[in-house]
């Protein structure tokens, strides 16, 4: 199989990413637990990964880098905490169904919402956000890459606009974390959701977020914490405060031996092979005839685009075109509306939905030349039926 849906999940880890996890459910016990080595060896390697998790993100405390199961229970737990009832919340049309739900759910209970618009390629026209600012605007929060379309946020700019105005910035990155730089500080985020399994090549089960000093958030549940266990509320100190339960040490393992893989790779390394396979693919289909590719892209694809191609053929539904791709050709790749549905209103595909490939590392320009053939002879064949 050419699997080429990467911005779902990561298919391709290294080696020493899975050797961590099958290692960790051999030796590690329960962290803060007891003072034995089993669970002594589990503390130590889940501090370990705040510390690199925090560094990759210039986070300097790694108190304040908490664990969860993804980042769609970050998101929830951000959201939920920072925007209650009587707030006012911006967001854009490029969201994941991650942000927007639970924002959604806000709204119910009282808190009010404003969407900026895109524009026909899923550029968000930035220009709106002035407007949209209120007395009662509690901050921004925002994707830092469409999974749809590959666009990527400007996400220094509305930090920085966030900070003249005194609001709560918050950043999806599951789509660039461990492809594209960030810096909490530099870019003026607030908190930062991340998810392991997709461009951090970790394990699914691992994810978290980063809260900047000063900013303190409540939990979605409350409970173990292996610390004041005679106190009636949560502990109040990071991060024991937002994380009750076991952790998912075995994961957590896994997304550390990720991390360390990819500082020694170098994010700028993969980054630029997965841009050059995303180029590779767009150069080769982009002409077909019956072939519309959605996003900002012209002759190239640009340097601030992350590596996700979404396309339709004229007169084919995207999930039969998937089908094709698979059974036929041996290509995994993503169809339907992607959970991002504001997003296809822009574009117009709401009811067709999209194809979406997306690219790792670990794919080869041969894989990639077979994927070009197959939406050509799909494309063809459509064109002629």
């Amino acid at each position: 199989m050419i699997y080429l849906d990467s911005a779902a999940t990561s298919l391709r880890r290294p080696e020493e990413v899975i050797r961590a996890v099958c290692e960790a459910m051999r030796v590690m016990g329960n962290p803060g637990r007891g003072a034995y080595e089993a669970s002594l060896q589990a503390a130590r390697t889940v501090y370990q990964a705040r510390r690199e998790v925090g560094r990759l993100f210039g986070m300097k405390d790694p108190s304040r880098v908490v664990f969860t199961a993804n980042v769609t229970e970050a998101l929830n737990l951000t959201i939920g905490s920072l925007f209650g009832a009587g707030s006012h919340v911006i967001t854009t049309c490029m969201e994941h169904n991650s942000v927007l739900r639970p924002l959604y759910r806000q709204e119910k209970r009282g808190a009010s919402l404003t969407i900026l618009p895109c524009d026909e390629k899923g550029r968000l026209k930035y220009e709106a956000l002035e407007q949209a600012v209120r007395p009662e605007t509690a901050g921004v929060i925002c994707t830092h890459a469409s999974n749809l379309t590959g666009n990527l946020t400007d996400i220094r700019r509305i930090g920085r606009f966030c900070r003249e105005h005194g609001l709560r910035f918050v950043v999806d990155a599951a789509q660039t974390a461990g492809i594209f730089p960030i810096d909490m500080e530099e870019d003026g985020i607030d908190v930062l959701c991340f998810t392991g399994h997709k461009g951090l090549l970790g394990p699914q089960g691992t994810g978290g977020l980063c809260v900047r000093e000063g900013l303190e958030l409540e939990g979605l549940c409350v409970g173990g914490s292996g610390v004041q266990s005679y106190l009636k509320e949560q502990p109040s100190r990071m991060p024991e405060r937002l994380e009750a339960g076991t952790a998912n040490v075995h994961g957590i393992a896994g997304l550390l031996a990720a991390v360390r893989w990819l500082e020694r790779t170098g994010i700028s390394v993969i980054r630029e092979r997965e841009t050059k396979l995303a180029q590779q693919f767009y150069l080769g289909i982009r002409s077909a005839e019956g072939v519309t590719v959605y996003g900002d892209v012209e002759d190239t694809l640009p340097e601030n685009h992350a590596p996700v191609i979404a396309l339709n053929i004229e007169g084919a539904a995207s999930d039969e075109v998937c089908d094709e791709l698979a059974q036929e050709y041996g290509i995994a790749v993503r169809g339907g509306a992607h959970c991002a549905p504001l997003m296809h209103e822009a574009l117009g595909t709401a009811k067709q939905g999209a194809v979406r490939f997306s690219f790792s590392f670990f794919n080869t320009e041969e894989e990639i030349e077979h994927a070009i053939r197959a939406v050509r002879e799909i494309a063809e064949a459509v064109l002629h039926s």
